[in-house]
């Protein structure tokens, strides 16, 4: 047989939780006002026993004592969205999740604790870090998880909401520097132009580091995105510069269909014909009219005097 030590150990090593949670078994919470009221009357049989000098009675009082004093801090209020861990000189003793009024081994008092299972959301830091090509930013994110195994939220961390605080930060640091803000080149996924797939990695990340307190991560996204201060003026510059080449290529593109397609409508309607010279001569003016930035002025030639 396997004993719970090696059992605790080889979860570990597999990495799953070494203590899962699992229902623990409660009683009505009405049936400890019973117990309390019946060891109240007990005491009071005994207290009236001994006034009329019948001394036997006197054991009443410690049988009605005890049930009345142990019932009280056995009761429990769950509400809904809320959970009570039982824990019993040290040991895990199950989950109470149901909502309601619960009577639970008095001696759970002093160790047990109440984990909220509603949704949690918060924001991060803003955090400086160097992207992926060494460009300093500033980015935070906003995180929605809520508790799932209310066991690996106490037994497995210190503190399962520090945890996902700190685990949080550090896996949206680390996003930051795994891509580029921005990608001129057109054939990487950069934070800015990419907010999908920036946001599912950042999700797969932090829900990895978080497994291990027994917390799901909902949703993740980034709300703040920036350059740093320094350098952003420079970069808000390299960005327009960018635009304006993209603008141009286009521009250039067009008109270099523009020409073609007028090239290939004079030769089919037979128009003019047209040498070398005079197609280069053609494609040269129609190109710097097209991309011109500024209003062109036509010149006509009416030919040349005898």
């Amino acid at each position: 047989m396997t004993d719970a030590t090696d059992s605790d150990a080889a979860a570990s090593t597999t990495g799953s939780h070494a203590v899962t949670a699992r229902s623990a078994r409660t009683k009505p919470g009405v049936l400890g006002v019973l117990i309390a009221l019946a060891g109240l009357v007990l005491v009071a049989a005994g207290i009236v026993g001994v006034a009329a000098v019948a001394w036997p009675f006197v054991f009443l009082v410690p049988v009605g004592a005890i049930p009345f004093i142990l019932a009280l801090p056995g009761q429990y209020l769950v509400q809904p969205n809320e959970a009570l861990v039982l824990i019993l000189f040290g040991r895990y003793r199950g989950t109470v999740e149901r909502p309601g009024w619960h009577l639970v081994n008095p001696f759970t008092r002093m160790e047990s604790r109440k984990i909220s299972l509603r949704v949690h959301n918060f924001t991060t830091s803003v955090s400086k870090v160097n992207d992926a090509e060494g460009n300093p930013i500033e980015i935070s994110a906003v995180v929605v998880w809520r508790v799932v195994d209310t066991a690996a939220a106490v037994f497995e961390v210190d503190d399962f909401e520090d945890f996902v605080y700190v685990q949080s930060e550090t896996a949206i640091r680390h996003l930051g520097t795994k891509y580029p803000y921005d990608d001129f080149e057109g054939d990487r996924v950069s934070l800015r132009s990419d907010p999908d797939i920036v946001g599912a990695t950042l999700h797969e990340e932090v829900q990895e580091r978080l497994e291990r307190a027994g917390v799901q991560v909902i949703e993740t996204r980034l709300n703040h995105l920036a350059y740093a201060t320094e350098i952003a003026e420079a970069m808000l510059r390299r960005q327009q510069a960018a635009a304006v080449v993209a603008a141009r290529r286009t521009i250039v593109e067009g008109a270099v269909g523009m020409v073609e397609d007028a090239l290939e409508l004079l030769t089919q309607r037979s128009v003019v014909e047209l040498d070398e010279q005079a197609k280069a001569a053609m494609v040269a003016n129609l190109l710097v009219v097209l991309t011109s930035e500024q209003q062109t002025t036509p010149v006509v030639n009416t030919g040349a005097s005898a």
